[in-house]
C-alpha cells in the first residue's frame, strides 16, 4: 500500500469511527476482494463465501470503534476468519461433498489467484484447472491448518498478523502452516493424474 493510500485509509477509518457510512463503504470497496477471496479459499463455496464476507463487514461496521491501529486489512481478515468458522460449522451439519464433486465443481466466481491474465486461452484453462484442484486440496485440510495457509500464502499476512487473526500463539501458527504446506504438497502429489500437463511437477515446489 502506498504512503498516500495509507493516509487516506487512516482518514476513512477515523471518519467511519465517527459514523460516516460513506467512508466505511469506501473501506469495504478497497478490501472486499481480499475478504471474499480469503473466505472463498477457507470455506470453498461461493455462496458461503458471500455470506461470510457480508457477515464480516457487518461485524466490522458494528465494531469499527474498537479498531486501535495496526494493519486494517489484518483486522478485517480476523473478523472474516471468525465468520468463516461459523460457515465451516454450518457446513459440517450438511452432507459432505465427495472429492469427485469438488474436482468437477464449476463456479465462475472462483478467485483468480492462480490465473495470469496475460496468458492465452490454453494456458488460462490449465491454470483454472490447477486452481480448482488447489482449492480442493486446501478444502481437504483441517480447518485450523487451512485458515493459516490461506492467510499466509494467499493473503500474505505475517506470522504475527495470523496469530492475531486466529487467536493462536506464534509457535502454533508456524507449526500449523508447516503441516498445512506439507499436507497440501502430499495431497497434490497423490493426484498427479489430475494436474494439467504443464503442472505435473508443480506440487514438488510447494
Amino acid at each position: 500500500m502506498t504512503e498516500q493510500r495509507t493516509r487516506i485509509e487512516s482518514d476513512l477509518i477515523r471518519a467511519a469511527q465517527c459514523g460516516d457510512l460513506r467512508a466505511f463503504n469506501q473501506l469495504v470497496e478497497w478490501h472486499q476482494d481480499a475478504v471474499y477471496h480469503t473466505a472463498y479459499r477457507i470455506v470453498g463455496a461461493a455462496d458461503a463465501a458471500d455470506d461470510a464476507s457480508q457477515d464480516a463487514f457487518i461485524s466490522a461496521y458494528k465494531h469499527i470503534r474498537e479498531y486501535r491501529g495496526g494493519s486494517f486489512k489484518g483486522w478485517l481478515l480476523r473478523i472474516a476468519t471468525n465468520a468463516c468458522y461459523d460457515q465451516l460449522r454450518a457446513q459440517k451439519r450438511r452432507p459432505a461433498d465427495s472429492i469427485d464433486d469438488l474436482l468437477s465443481r464449476d463456479d465462475d466466481r472462483e478467485p483468480a489467484d492462480f490465473v495470469n491474465g496475460r496468458e492465452g486461452p490454453e494456458q488460462h484453462a490449465e491454470r483454472a484447472e490447477l486452481n480448482r484442484l488447489l482449492q480442493s486440496g486446501i478444502g481437504a485440510l483441517p480447518d485450523d491448518q487451512r485458515i493459516v495457509l490461506v492467510l499466509a500464502d494467499v493473503q500474505g499476512l505475517s506470522y504475527e498478523e495470523i496469530a492475531a487473526a486466529t487467536g493462536a500463539n506464534l509457535g502454533t501458527v508456524k507449526s500449523r502452516l508447516n503441516r498445512a504446506r506439507l499436507r497440501l504438497r502430499d495431497w497434490l502429489m497423490e493426484r498427479q493424474e489430475h494436474l494439467p500437463p504443464g503442472f505435473r511437477h508443480s506440487s514438488e515446489r510447494l
